[in-house]
């Protein structure tokens, strides 16, 4: 082969690498090419953004897979003319970084850091579309002096408080873990290790303040995924019921209950008070026995929580020897400790109606308490109720033995009772939640300082503003001990108090990180704004966001903490919306070997491993073609493989066809083939931009192009002939390249400059669909009946088999005939005929 002939090869043949590498370089160049136009913009606005990743390291296919979504649909977007804003940054203080020191002797933000740039490096190689001139990074100073301005304000409005609590502790990670982040009873980050309960002095933020908002706009989040609107639903946890307080006999103590059920509250015949119940230790005094019991409980109860099976243990308690008063009827009932009532919920105390309470029935079953019904089923006829075994605890019921509120119906008893306890001064209505307040303090190094002093005479002094940021020294001694290692930084913890000028112990403990991720896509529309945490204006132009992705594992914590942060915002005056996110979209995870691809489960699978041997668009296209992307990807390597060869040929026909451009067209006549080719383009066309704009079955989008590909390439010797107008196959190239952009984009900018194009592919207009042209040719059907034909029916040609099966047995001349019979079985001629065998 001469040269000639050698370099004519290689322009032919597909390489990714010299391909990709040239349009890297190429971008790398023009960083203002994803950038976004001002919120001064007349353009329409497009929020897109992925959850920012934490910096571990390296990227896997799990993030591939997620950035690919977003990349796609950014592109689509610039392409449909909108002023776009993807933007990129890093989740960049947490604890495996400072499990990453302890192992390997590296500071945390030398590890991070470092992390950061090869990951930043990686997401650039595969081409994605990121505006870096927004990139956050939220363990520098310049992001998280933001959190501790925000911590003050909340301060100020009394959202953010200090109490002694009783909370969850992960000895790995020798840290604080809040509610959401126990999973089964143990670490969310590490499986296998056991949470413990302590008691220790913590900083909380007062989202439930929030509960009832949060809970009523879960309707108005449309375009959320049902799944993580009932997550949030069930965390949050709404009751609706009453407080009605006992009080304790031959005492002036009051034990408060609340209850969703006050209608059967006749049928009490005890109060069970939760082991850490403050009364417990008044009621049994020093009686070594009652003593030794409720050590045993609460003994019971922390292995309980540590094993994440609190409630399933067997029912356990024992009687105080103390009587509270029922003031609904005066009745004297006894005052039990028992197991499975727990302090963190309710008021730590319940009446026990063993009658109509599953758990209420069992302990009572044990311990040989009375049971006494009152509530049965409605009458079904005069005189008559219905029996029903116990604990019968349905609503739609009436009252017995419950006074005078007997006979009524017990929604109405509901209303009254609480009425009568509200009068007498002894209840009230409430709602009660589930959610409990945000623990935010960490017992560790590498989070944002929490920003106040403890003075000696002062007491409390949150930090002046001026101040900002407290900053995290970089040269620290990190140890797996208890507490957190800047206790043990003489240089950060002695300060003087901004009050009196004394002496003065700043926090030693720093944010949860999930602070930093609450409040971030707001940084994004003014990164570098060195004022204030965000604009306003930029942020009323961008927000809500228009389309967040992410795992669903996110849907409590994440989620619900930037909803909470986002109302706190509107509250203090700087933003005007009152949720984040208009849609939000949870993608499949990545399996491999039957697990999800993870470090922890060693089947990662590094992107640079197949951009290097598949080039970056094989890649990013097999993770949106393997599986629709709210399903979970099974990961096979062939298929990239499979991926690679398609664009191989997309490259090939493109550079065959795109000479034609560059001719006189031969004037013959529009042949079948080319009416064919014509249709087949606008059915790909409509089904792309279908799927962009609605249910983003991308990997559809792709068996599409590949359709309309192997049509082209079938139609090779009409198309050769000039039987194809040239500008017709030239046009086809040109649409085919701009459906390809959000996909494989190294690929489509080789292929449009190859085609003689000067624009810029990113901001190209999307091609439109002609509905005519899509629309199916239709054809004529006879349809038989035992092989004689009885009527006919017009269908589009290539209907499926079990389409055409429905349409010949609804026709109205065939429905006549078989009436009486049965249908045996129908033969379908595809495009040809429909046999109906009946007898």
């Amino acid at each position: 082969m001469n040269a000639p002939e050698q370099l004519r090869d290689r322009e032919h043949r597909y390489d990714p690498q010299r391909i990709e590498q040239k349009w890297h370089e190429r971008w790398q160049s023009q960083p203002e090419l994803y950038g976004a136009e001002p919120a001064s913009s007349a353009r329409k606005k497009y929020y897109v953004l992925e959850m920012l990743p934490y910096p571990s390291g390296a990227l896997h296919m799990g993030h591939v897979r997620n950035y690919s979504i977003g990349d796609a649909l950014a592109r689509y977007m610039w392409m449909k003319g909108y002023n776009v804003l993807h933007p990129m940054g890093w989740d960049a203080f947490g604890l495996p970084a400072e499990n990453a020191a302890l192992k390997n002797n590296t500071p945390p933000r030398e590890w991070t850091l470092g992390n950061v740039a090869n990951m930043k490096r990686q997401m650039q190689r595969l081409g994605f579309s990121y505006d870096w001139s927004t990139e956050i990074t939220t363990c520098l100073p310049d992001y998280y002096r933001w959190n501790q301005w925000f911590f003050l304000k909340f301060y100020e409005r009394g959202l953010a408080y200090r109490r002694k609590s009783k909370v969850n502790w992960c000895p790995e990670c020798a840290t604080v873990l809040a509610n959401e982040q126990v999973i089964d009873g143990c670490c969310w980050r590490h499986e296998e290790t056991k949470v413990e309960q302590r008691d220790l002095e913590q900083w909380f933020l007062r989202i439930t303040d929030y509960a009832e908002e949060l809970l009523r706009d879960l309707d108005t989040l449309e375009d959320w995924p049902e799944k993580v609107r009932t997550m949030q639903r069930n965390w949050i946890g709404r009751s609706e019921g009453a407080q009605v307080d006992f009080k304790v006999a031959d005492s002036g103590d009051k034990v408060g209950v609340f209850t969703t059920r006050i209608d059967t509250i006749f049928g009490a015949t005890s109060i069970q008070l939760a082991p850490e119940h403050p009364l417990v230790g008044k009621l049994i005094g020093n009686d070594p026995d009652l003593l030794s019991r409720l050590d045993e409980l609460v003994e019971e109860q922390r292995q309980a929580r540590e094993a994440g099976k609190l409630g399933e243990t067997e029912k356990r308690g024992f009687f105080t020897g103390a009587f509270a008063i029922n003031p609904f009827n005066e009745e004297k009932i006894p005052i039990w400790v028992a197991n499975y009532i727990v302090m963190e919920y309710g008021t730590g105390a319940i009446m026990s109606v063993p009658a109509h309470d599953e758990r209420d029935y069992e302990f009572a079953k044990k311990y040989d308490l009375e049971i006494r019904i009152v509530i049965l089923p409605r009458r079904h006829e005069q005189g008559q109720q219905e029996e029903h075994a116990l604990p019968y605890t349905a609503m739609d019921s009436l009252l017995i033995n419950s006074g005078e509120f007997s006979g009524l119906g017990n929604q109405e008893a509901i209303q009254r009772m609480t009425r009568l306890a509200e009068e007498k001064g002894f209840g009230k209505g409430k709602v009660t939640y589930r959610l409990r307040d945000w623990g935010v303090s960490r017992q560790r190094y590498w989070g944002t300082p929490i920003p106040i002093l403890y003075c000696d005479k002062c007491g409390i002094v949150p930090v002046p503003e001026s101040e900002l940021p407290v900053l995290l020294p970089e040269k620290i001694e990190i140890t797996q001990q208890g507490g957190s290692p800047l206790g043990r930084v003489p240089g950060f913890v002695n300060a003087k108090c901004s009050k009196c000028g004394g002496v003065a112990r700043r926090e030693t403990d720093t944010m949860d990180t999930f602070v930093d991720s609450s409040w971030y896509f707001y940084r994004y529309t003014n990164a570098k704004l060195a004022t204030a945490p965000l604009d306003a204006d930029a942020v009323a132009y961008w927000f809500p966001i228009d389309q967040y992705i992410g795992g669903v594992e996110h849907a409590i914590l994440h989620l619900i903490y930037s909803r909470f942060w986002t109302k706190a915002m509107r509250d203090l005056g700087l933003i005007k919306n009152s949720e984040p996110v208009e849609r939000l979209f949870t993608q499949g995870m990545v399996i491999k070997n039957g697990a999800k691809m993870s470090k922890s489960k060693g089947n990662v699978v590094s992107p640079d491993d197949m951009v290097e041997r598949y080039g970056a668009d094989s890649t990013r296209v097999y993770s949106l073609f393997a599986a629709p992307p709210d399903r979970d990807l099974d990961w096979q390597e062939n298929g990239v493989e499979g991926i690679s060869r398609f664009l191989a040929k997309v490259f090939r026909v493109v550079v065959r066809y795109a000479p034609l451009e560059r001719q006189n067209d031969a004037g013959k006549a529009s042949s079948p083939v080319a009416r064919d080719l014509e249709r087949k383009l606008h059915q790909t066309l409509r089904r792309v931009s279908t799927d962009f704009e609605g249910r983003w079955h991308f990997n559809t989008s792709i068996a599409a192009i590949m359709e309309l590909l192997n049509a082209i390439t079938a139609a090779d010797a009409q198309i050769s002939s000039g039987a194809v107008p040239r500008r017709q196959v030239a046009a086809m190239m040109r649409d085919l390249v701009l459906m390809l952009a959000p996909f494989a984009p190294y690929l489509a900018a080789e292929l449009w400059e190859t085609l003689g194009e000067k624009s810029e592919l990113l901001r190209e207009p999307w091609p439109k669909f002609d509905a005519d042209s899509a629309r199916e040719e239709e054809i004529e059907v006879p349809i038989q009946v035992n092989g004689k034909n009885r009527s006919r029916t017009v269908v589009p040609a290539g209907l499926a088999e079990a389409d055409m099966r429905e349409r010949a047995l609804a026709d109205e001349k065939i429905r006549p005939l078989l009436a009486g019979k049965e249908v045996v079985k129908v033969i379908v001629v595809p495009d040809k005929l429909v046999n109906i065998v009946a007898r």
